[in-house]
């Protein structure tokens, strides 16, 4: 799916969390009824109330399945179209609403996360409302709710190698999230939650140097330059502020934030997105840089003009000035602004495309 955002205003989508409540109700309702109500409505913690289409649906004498497709609306989640199934068989009495992983869903192998070690990955929220869900049902039904919900996501398995839940200690499939139920377009939470579970997990395990990386390169010359493990890796991409304000609540002795010349740039400049929409590479603010460095109009000029930020450091190379140094200074500035008064040591480190360094 592509990542570049479409024009015009753009449509909000459900969370996986959201797709198992609703086939978790429509699922405890057959199993009490013989019927499946088609579509469901669920209430969502902020008092929506989506309806979804059951996609399939089977119903024997101790347990139902409803499976509903996911649908994300135009934001560019790898989960897009996958087919969300729970199934609802009755627990014990005085047992409540147990969950089981099924086929795509992850369980929880490392500390850290919101969950324990052996749990399903199925989020605290996405819990509290298929809990919600089948107190609705019960409570209509005068049934006790005492339940067993097992979440399925088909090839969940597969999609889960795209996202980051191996590095979280999430194995055999995808994690079920959503707070809110709803998926704001390009909010990029998921990425973000992923980031703030890195930390978790890093903490968790004790570790006292973790490393942001804006992308893959950058991340294997971070790990190569400091020896650093796979669980002190966490892959920011763009989000350099939501990683930092992250620390800033729940810190680690020391953090890295490594990326190549152009993104530690924008850095520089003083964006904590730095993603191309957040905006672009300001070749005037570094031809500023060339001349505070002591180098010619004539340079500052040049720099001024070039296409890219490689360009822009390729002229001042050959004039002789050392750019990515003074860079990595700014960019330094504007983290160092985020964690405030936090004790974290911070550094900042720029490599080539060909992962040297260039500056630290």
């Amino acid at each position: 799916m592509s990542e570049e955002m479409p024009p015009g205003p753009l449509r909000y989508g459900w969370t996986t969390g959201a797709c198992a409540a609703a086939a978790a109700k429509a699922a405890y309702a057959a199993l009490l009824t013989g019927d499946f109500p088609d579509p469901v409505t669920i209430t969502l913690p902020r008092g929506e109330t989506p309806a979804f289409a059951l996609a399939r649906h089977e119903l024997f004498a101790d347990h139902a399945t409803a499976t509903i497709v996911k649908d994300a609306g135009d934001d560019p989640d790898v989960t897009h179209g996958a087919l969300v199934s729970s199934t609802v068989r009755r627990g014990a009495p005085g047992s409540g609403v147990t969950y089981k992983a099924g086929e795509g869903v992850g369980t929880v192998t490392k500390p850290g996360l919101p969950l324990p070690v052996g749990e399903p990955a199925i989020n605290p929220g996405p819990r509290a409302q298929i809990a919600a869900a089948i107190a609705e049902v019960a409570t209509r039904h005068g049934a006790p709710g005492d339940v067993e919900v097992t979440v399925s996501i088909a090839d969940g398995e597969a999609i889960a190698r795209k996202t980051l839940n191996g590095r979280l200690g999430i194995v055999g499939g995808l994690s079920v999230l959503g707070t809110t139920g709803i998926v704001v377009p390009f909010s990029c939470s998921a990425w973000i939650h992923s980031i703030h579970r890195g930390i978790d997990v890093a903490r968790a395990q004790g570790l006292q140097h973790i490393a942001g990386a804006t992308g893959s390169a950058s991340e294997a010359a971070v790990a190569k330059l400091y020896g650093l493990e796979e669980a002190a890796l966490i892959d920011m991409g763009d989000f350099v502020g939501g990683m930092l304000k992250y620390v800033r609540v729940h810190p680690v002795p020391r953090v890295t934030i490594a990326g190549g010349f152009a993104k530690i740039t924008k850095l520089g400049q003083g964006l904590l997105d730095l993603h191309s929409r957040a905006g672009p590479v300001d070749l005037r603010w570094l031809a500023e840089r060339v001349e505070e460095l002591g180098g010619a109009r004539e340079v500052a000029d040049a720099v001024a003009q070039a296409n890219t930020a490689i360009e822009a450091l390729e002229i001042a190379g050959a004039a002789g000035l050392d750019l990515p140094p003074l860079v990595a200074r700014y960019a330094r500035e504007t983290a160092v602004k985020v964690l405030r008064d936090s004790e974290v040591a911070l550094d900042i480190a720029i490599f080539g495309r060909d992962g040297n360094l260039l500056a630290r």
